[in-house]
């Protein structure tokens, strides 16, 4: 893949958030990319005239398919980015033990974090580009990885994160069988300063803790890196491969 040369119409849903928007941002500085297509939740207002930005509700499936119908205009899309996800709410708080466990904190991060991106990826991945290389970026978080879970805690979060990453996997075995130049992979951002991790940063060491607009800049260098053999794979924000 390349950051610039073969990027030129870009679709990111999820930029009401932090890091869909510095995405965005970030592609709309490459002279290479012609057009920046956004969904929200809410409307969202950029500067940068190749930025559309249209709303979307993420729990009705039939806008769903009406927002992903918008992408019809172009040849097809270089790269579709999901942004969406959550890790704690108004009423949803990350458990710390097996006491805390609730069905609403399960049935609402899998329903976010777990049943939204894969609709999302249902309704936007035959939209990529069907004749070069094109890619579909998921966010997920390495606290999704079975094998390198050695603090436990985060239950709802940590199995909706893991169920993500099984679907990305196997959504790339049918997306490979389809459509030879396209990919979809799993991409963990890090730890980036936004209001998700604002509760845990106390704890945090500073340094690895990134700017929105930092994260974005470290995806798009590893979305470089990659190739179709990664289709499927859980990549962290620096190109490294996560084990699942």
């Amino acid at each position: 893949m390349n950051d610039t040369l073969n990027l030129k119409n870009i679709a990111v849903i999820g930029v009401g958030g932090a890091i869909g928007r510095a995405v965005a941002e970030h592609y709309a500085g490459h002279s290479g990319v012609e057009r920046i297509i956004t969904f929200s939740r809410s409307r969202q207002n950029f500067t940068d005239k190749r930025i559309v930005n249209h709303t979307l509700n993420y729990y009705d499936e039939t806008h769903l398919v009406q927002a992903a119908n918008r992408l019809d205009h172009f040849e097809g899309m270089d790269a579709i980015f999901v942004t969406t996800g959550v890790l704690h709410n108004d009423d949803v708080v990350p458990e710390k033990s097996l006491k805390e466990l609730t069905m609403h904190n399960f049935e609402t991060l899998f329903r976010i974090d777990t049943i939204v991106p894969a609709l999302l990826v249902k309704h936007f991945s035959p939209k990529l580009h069907k004749n070069r290389p094109a890619i579909m970026v998921v966010l997920t978080a390495r606290v999704g990885s079975i094998s390198d879970n050695r603090f436990g805690g985060w239950y709802a979060y940590r199995c909706a994160k893991a169920a993500l990453n099984m679907f990305v996997k196997n959504a790339s075995i049918e997306i490979k069988r389809r459509y030879r130049h396209q990919m979809i992979v799993a991409m963990h951002p890090g730890t980036v300063d936004s209001p998700l991790s604002e509760p845990y940063k106390a704890n945090l060491d500073p340094s690895k803790v990134f700017s929105p607009a930092v994260s974005a800049a470290h995806l798009a260098k590893s979305i470089a890196g990659l190739s179709l053999e990664d289709s499927g794979k859980i990549i962290a924000w620096d190109g490294e491969e996560i084990d699942p």
